[in-house]
């Protein structure tokens, strides 16, 4: 739809509400190299993911970033600009269930959000928890509405237009939905820093529901909670660096740091003097 082991201060994460149709299963997502470019050969065997597990693709604007996204999010088989092919289960995906939506793996959060209906938020969730088969669709709808306003800097209730959500506020309720009722076990990420909302409490909702986690990003922090980072340039991957322990202690001292600047800035929104 639309979709660390450093522990993070924040309440402890929901779980995803209980459905009558199973999510879909996947134990294994692999990315098999291509070329860059200027057609040279990516530097990496192969990438294995499990539900869980985040990756961060790190790069320079331009870089190629979005085009590894839209490789996983088409499950390419090798018929893409950069010739790479995206396994599951170890299999190339069949050409039907690449564009299936009721079988869809890939959800993603991009950049921004638009939505192409005009209504309340209750009945749109009522809506895809209904398509989904929830059991408990008023908790479901609680549930996401509940996680979504802990993501968002201003509150929004059941009855708010879609239409009259701000830019966080629409990122923030899709984040929660994609994790509490979205079935898509792939989670594809662009820039979760510039949604306006608590980056790292959104991270960890999608990881405590078992989501695989892609995520371009240009922020330190969110790098660094990936056990692996995708180093991209020339829009070709130069280089998989696993996460060190030096880099754990590091990824410490920046959650102090934003702990800090977040508190700064909440404070500037209410209107309080720095003294």
């Amino acid at each position: 739809m639309i979709a660390a082991e450093v522990a993070i201060q924040a309440e402890a994460p929901h779980r995803a509400v209980e459905n009558q149709s199973s999510p879909l299963e996947l134990r294994k997502l692999t990315i098999l190299p291509g070329h860059d470019k200027s057609g040279l050969a990516e530097s990496f065997e192969s990438i294995g993911l499990e539900p869980g597990d985040i990756v961060a693709l790190v790069g320079p604007t331009g870089a190629g970033k979005s085009r590894l996204l839209a490789d996983v999010e088409w499950l390419a088989r090798g018929d893409t600009p950069s010739g790479r092919r995206i396994l599951v289960d170890g299999n190339l995906a069949l050409g039907t269930s690449r564009y299936h939506v009721g079988a869809q793996l890939v959800a993603q959060l991009s950049q921004t959000m638009t939505f192409m209906v005009d209504l309340p938020v209750g009945p749109f969730l009522e809506l895809h928890a209904r398509s989904r088969a929830i059991m408990d669709r008023s908790k479901a709808v609680t549930e996401v509405l509940d996680a979504a306003n802990q993501l968002a800097g201003e509150s929004f209730t059941l009855e708010t237009a879609l239409s009259s959500l701000s830019g966080g506020q629409s990122r923030a309720l899709m984040i929660a939905d994609t994790a509490l009722i979205s079935r898509s076990p792939i989670v594809l990420v662009d820039e979760i820093e510039n949604a306006g909302i608590d980056r790292r409490r959104a991270l960890q909702l999608l990881l405590a529901n078992d989501k695989i986690v892609i995520m371009a990003t240009h922020d330190p922090l969110l790098a660094l909670q990936a056990q692996r980072r995708l180093v991209i340039r020339n829009g070709g991957v130069q280089a998989v660096v696993e996460r060190c322990e030096t880099e754990l202690e590091l990824l410490l001292e920046l959650e102090s740091m934003d702990t800090r600047i977040q508190s700064v800035r909440n404070r500037l929104r209410h209107g309080d003097s720095l003294t």
